[in-house]
C-alpha cells in the first residue's frame, strides 16, 4: 500500500563501544519511520490524540541482518502493511548509505478510545486519506 521513506543518521549516543548500534534504539527508528508516514497523510499522533483517539504498540519484532554504525546514513522505508481496522500493522526496511539491508521489522498498533481505553475502529479521517 502506502510506502514512505524516512532518513536519520546515528548518533555516537545510540552506539556501544563498538561504534555498533544497540538494539533498544531500533525501536525509535521505526517509531520515526511510522509517525513520519502518517504525517505524510497530514495527520499527526498529536492531532489524533486531541480526537480522543490513542494508538499504544502491542506488537514490535525485529530481524537484524548487519550492524548499523555510528554516523550511518539509515533510511527507513515504512509500508503499511494492509488497509486498518481495529489494528494498523506496518512493515519497515531500514538501509544504509550503501542501500544494504541493516534490520528488518514489523509493529502492530491499536486504535484505542483515550477515555475508556476500549479499542476502537479506525478513524474515518485516516481511511479517507488511505483511500484516496
Amino acid at each position: 500500500m502506502f510506502k514512505h521513506y524516512s532518513t536519520i543518521r546515528v548518533r555516537y549516543a545510540e552506539t556501544d563501544q563498538m561504534g555498533v548500534v544497540y538494539h533498544g534504539n531500533y525501536a525509535q527508528y521505526l517509531e520515526i519511520g511510522r509517525t513520519e508516514w502518517l504525517r505524510s497523510l497530514g495527520v499527526t499522533y498529536k492531532s489524533m490524540e486531541k480526537t480522543g483517539i490513542m494508538l499504544p504498540v502491542i506488537s514490535l519484532n525485529f530481524n537484524f541482518k548487519k550492524s548499523a554504525l555510528y554516523d550511518d546514513e539509515l533510511t527507513i522505508v515504512t509500508f503499511l502493511k494492509k488497509t486498518p481496522s481495529v489494528k494498523i500493522e506496518f512493515d519497515y526496511e531500514i538501509k544504509n548509505q550503501h542501500n544494504e539491508l541493516v534490520c528488518i521489522g514489523n509493529t502492530v498498533l491499536a486504535f484505542i478510545n483515550k477515555d475508556s481505553k476500549k479499542p476502537i475502529r479506525c478513524p474515518e479521517f485516516l481511511l479517507k486519506k488511505l483511500i484516496k
